[in-house]
């Protein structure tokens, strides 16, 4: 069988052959007296291959038959291209249409066609050059973050997706039902879908060392924000013998390797945004990867905050004690700084049992990066490795003891501190791209009271 070669390996040949194979779906067709000029795209690249049909070896007749959105494989020479915006074109010898798309009702039709409209084609919408591009980065992003980790020694690793456990405490959770019962009689117990892998993981970076974590979770959070998803991905390392400082060390180490990287390698893609989505977008990637990242304890970032709100009138007023939301989250990153800030520190009683609590008794070592126009992105802490006031956190927090049994017993064999946090992979591709909502990150998104395709 010949050799199909994709379009971004045609484009980058260095000198011309021939009897290439190449497949792809149609963008445009324009004919003129004697040949037609096809453009094709495999989503390999943003660029388009341009094939040059001569109506000697391929009729007029079923020249037309390629329209817009109709799959094709093609043989032909590579030729150098009289045109500017590439480099090669191909001379057809031997055209097969492989799948037809009717002209009339194909709804991608040549023209700039707004998100919204295409949410509802999320099948078809990875063959805009949008779509194409956010699509390939994603992939370019999830290769960059095994990379960085193995890199460095870590151990991938794969925690449940169905678990008894509720690492958040906060109930939002999917529960897993046997068809046609009420309750679940499978496990003969309670099983959720998983909100994070971090506890398994703490358990096996007790003997690896290091791991990593990446995969699907699930928040059953009746939300409707550009920023959540019922379904999202996260990236999630856990380190034996680190404190909250490593930890805030290795995540902005991952946030600027992954950026830099994707800078480079997709910069055809990054261009596509920059010029179309967010003319300031490669400026800001690039401070990403130059400037060091802010760090502040909560309390300056809550009073930093307060004064600002003389100005900004913000709608969540901010108080010692309470969360923060997200205008919060964008003011320090976009107004105040205008760059990503690691706020630590937090509160104890709005974080989580497994957060090792500090001297003062009243924070936590708890650490939130955020990125400019997206806000939060990592959540981390170094956990709370002695056993007293693990179980301490559990009980005042009126959680049954008897469900983290098992994860007490790290604290009881060999202990040490260690730390973690989970990056929100989505809304690092968000960050990347200038999108504005999470559901245009993933090519199904789940979300409240929408679950097509």
């Amino acid at each position: 069988m010949d050799q199909i070669y994709v379009i971004k390996e045609v484009l980058n040949f260095y000198e011309g052959k021939q009897g290439v194979v190449v497949c792809g779906w149609v963008r445009t067709r324009r004919d003129s007296k004697g040949f037609s000029f096809v453009e094709i795209n495999d989503g390999s690249c943003l660029k388009n291959l341009q094939l040059v049909i001569d109506h000697g070896t391929l009729p007029l007749d079923e020249v037309k038959r390629i329209t817009t959105g109709a799959s094709i494989r093609a043989i032909g020479d590579i030729v150098p291209s009289p045109g500017k915006k590439q480099k090669w074109e191909m001379h057809v010898r031997k055209l097969e249409i492989l799948g037809e798309a009717d002209p009339n009702k194909y709804p991608l039709q040549k023209k700039r066609h707004s998100d919204e409209f295409l949410r509802k084609i999320a099948h078809l919408r990875v063959r805009t050059n949008k779509y194409g591009a956010i699509y390939r980065i994603r992939s370019r992003a999830a290769f960059l973050i095994h990379r960085f980790f193995q890199q460095r020694h870590f151990s991938y690793i794969h925690t449940p997706i169905i678990t008894s456990s509720d690492c958040e405490g906060a109930g939002d959770l999917f529960q897993v039902i046997k068809r046609g019962e009420e309750l679940d009689s499978f496990f003969k117990r309670p099983a959720f879908l998983t909100v994070s892998g971090q506890l398994t993981a703490e358990a096996l970076c007790m003997g690896l060392g290091k791991v990593y974590t990446f995969g699907p979770t699930f928040r059953a959070e009746d939300s409707n924000t550009p920023r959540h998803a019922a379904e999202f991905w996260m990236v999630e390392p856990e380190m034996a013998f680190y404190d909250l400082e490593q930890d805030i060390d290795l995540a902005e180490e991952l946030i600027k390797y992954v950026v830099s990287n994707v800078v480079k390698e997709n910069s055809e893609d990054i261009e596509l945004f920059t010029r179309f989505v967010d003319k300031g977008l490669l400026e800001r990637l690039n401070r990403v990867i130059e400037e060091p990242f802010v760090r502040i304890e909560y309390s300056e970032a809550i009073f930093i905050l307060k004064h600002a709100d003389k100005k900004e009138n913000f709608i969540f007023k901010p108080e010692w004690g309470e969360d923060l939301q997200t205008e919060h989250e964008r003011y320090l990153s976009e107004k105040h700084f205008n760059l990503p800030v690691v706020v630590y520190n937090y509160p104890k009683d709005i974080k989580p049992f497994y957060m090792r609590l500090n001297d003062d008794e009243k924070t936590v070592a708890a650490m939130d990066i955020l990125l400019p126009q997206v806000g939060e992105v990592v959540g981390g802490s170094q956990r709370e490795e002695r056993y007293d006031v693990l179980v301490r956190n559990i009980e005042q927090m009126g959680m049954d003891i008897e469900d983290y049994l098992w994860y007490l017993d790290l604290r009881k064999y060999g202990s040490v501190p260690h730390s973690g946090f989970g990056l929100g992979f989505d809304r690092l591709i968000m960050f990347l791209c200038s999108v504005h909502n999470i559901r245009d990150t993933i090519p199904f998104p789940r979300t409240p009271g929408t679950l097509n395709f």
